[in-house]
């Protein structure tokens, strides 16, 4: 096993959590700025209303704000949007490590056993294995009494099948990075409408803050649907070069591993 490589992906994934982070913080600090800028405003409030002798405005919070501008609908889908892009990254870094994809105790064990002439052993230890490799090697195995190229191209096929299931997995990632913007795009429309029909519906002067809320709508909705995608489609493109990688090793390992029967092949055939 190449420690080295293994060194080199660590640092690659450090890097890229702490870009998401870097992502997160550039995403809510305007709306930090916002609501410490707005807060003399509020405080100014009150006592522009005592002086005018109304009663005092309810101090708002971000989260009060928040909920009122976007409403359940695109809360609830963002959230949910948010979960899973959480659960599928912890899922994906889960199965697609070298130890489940390419276990390198299997690698010695295996080799032991070929060592040994123990090859009925080799079989049952690849098969009781559910990893990438264990799969790969138990198909050549049980294909080997035919012809090693049978042997080959069964591994080929289960590699290829292991190999789409890897795929399907990490795809949607990239369904999420899709949607989330979409979702955003369909929201800001749906404000800009509000707001031009408080503007059509109040004859040249609108209510200011019915106006704003058609505006946050639109703004807000844009910014969660690409605070959603960017570390969506950061993540899959990440994931799938480090998934083509471990595919790559899986079959140098595989073949080398079965090479050994490459004579044994030739004769039989």
């Amino acid at each position: 096993m190449d420690i080295s490589i293994f060194k080199n992906a660590n640092l690659r994934w450090t890097l890229a959590i702490g870009l998401l982070f870097l992502v997160a913080i550039v995403v809510m600090e305007p709306v930090v700025m916002a609501q410490d800028a707005a807060a003399p405003a509020v405080a100014a409030a009150p006592a522009q209303a005592a002086d005018a002798g109304d009663a005092p405005a309810k101090e708002q919070t971000l989260l009060e704000w928040l909920y009122k501008s976007l409403g359940l609908e695109y809360l609830g889908v963002f959230l949910a949007l948010s979960c899973a892009l959480v659960a599928l990254v912890i899922m994906n870094l889960i199965s697609a490590r070298r130890s489940s994809l390419c276990p390198p105790e299997l690698i010695e064990g295996f080799e032991a056993h070929l060592d040994n002439k123990e090859y009925q052993e080799a079989y049952e230890l690849s098969k009781t294995d559910e990893s990438f490799l264990g799969n790969v090697l138990a198909a050549g195995l049980a294909r080997l009494s035919s012809s090693y190229s049978h042997a080959i191209a069964a591994m080929q096929e289960v590699g290829a099948e292991e190999n789409m299931k890897l795929d399907h997995r990490l795809s949607y990632l990239a369904l999420i990075g899709t949607l989330s913007p979409m979702i955003g795009l369909f929201g800001t429309v749906h404000g800009m409408i509000n707001s031009f029909y408080e503007i059509a519906a109040g004859g040249g002067t609108p209510d200011p803050n019915k106006l704003a809320s058609g505006i946050s709508t639109a703004l807000l909705t844009t910014l969660l649907g690409l605070a959603v995608a960017i570390p969506a489609i950061a993540a899959y493109n990440l994931m799938k070069n480090h998934v083509q990688k471990l595919v790559l090793e899986v079959g140098i390992q595989s073949e080398n591993l079965m090479s050994r029967f490459e004579k044994v092949g030739n004769k039989k055939s």
